[in-house]
């Protein structure tokens, strides 16, 4: 185990070309997962928070639920849909990166979205009454309120990137974990330790570690009051 640690210390120092193609294609596909995740689900979530409808408990319950949902299960859904016999084949994104992003962006999406929703609803009512009050517009209402929720949006936005940086099930159904085309950090551990590579496998779980620390380290940072 140690001279394995040492290898994989090694690899990281090297400049392993391999690895680093792999690290840079887990950072495109998730990070572009996250900006299109937050595009639409900041937006939602802030709405579903400012809003009050009949059915929306039931509709809260199905996001909490989405934030949930089995990876695996996601992956075989866009499977399907993008599939040669699937309504979206015609497009040919199965087995590439960019189904890989679709299948990311439907897992973090319900926690960007929750997350977002739960963090606009703590925000004082009194806060938009008074706004109303001297005459504000909805858009102005609304990216007050997001400015106030700020800590909990980008927490949201944490834990979509997180979600998705760290799945396997999903992105190995849609992208087949193709070697220097569709291969990440996850299911590259994963093809790692099954062929007893165990110094490449530690040396992506630490960068994958390392990821996840320095993410949530920029976030205690941003949310500093």
């Amino acid at each position: 185990m140690i001279e394995d640690l040492t290898n994989a210390v090694f690899l990281l120092v090297s400049g392993d070309p391999a690895l680093w193609q792999i690290v840079r294609l887990s950072l495109w596909v998730s990070g572009l997962a996250v900006v299109l995740g937050g595009l639409m689900g900041v937006p939602i979530g802030a709405w579903l928070g400012l809003r009050d409808f009949r059915g929306r408990r039931w509709l809260t319950a199905f996001i909490y639920t989405g934030m949930g949902f089995p990876p695996v299960v996601v992956g075989l859904v866009v499977f399907l849909l993008l599939s040669r016999q699937g309504p979206l084949g015609v497009l040919g994104w199965l087995f590439t990166p960019t189904a890989m992003v679709v299948a990311q962006v439907v897992l973090a999406l319900p926690l960007i979205v929750g997350v977002t929703m739960t963090a606009v609803r703590e925000v004082s009512p009194e806060l938009r009454q008074q706004m109303k009050v001297l005459g504000a517009t909805d858009r102005q209402v609304l990216f007050t309120t997001l400015r106030e929720a700020r800590n909990g949006v980008i927490v949201g936005l944490v834990a979509g990137f997180g979600a998705a940086i760290s799945e396997v099930g999903a992105v190995m159904l849609v992208g087949a974990n193709i070697r220097g085309q569709t291969q990440v950090l996850t299911t590259a551990i994963v093809e790692e330790t099954r062929k007893g590579d165990f110094s490449l496998a530690l040396a992506l779980g630490i960068i994958l570690l390392l990821l996840a620390f320095f993410v949530n380290l920029a976030t205690v940072f941003i949310n500093r009051e």
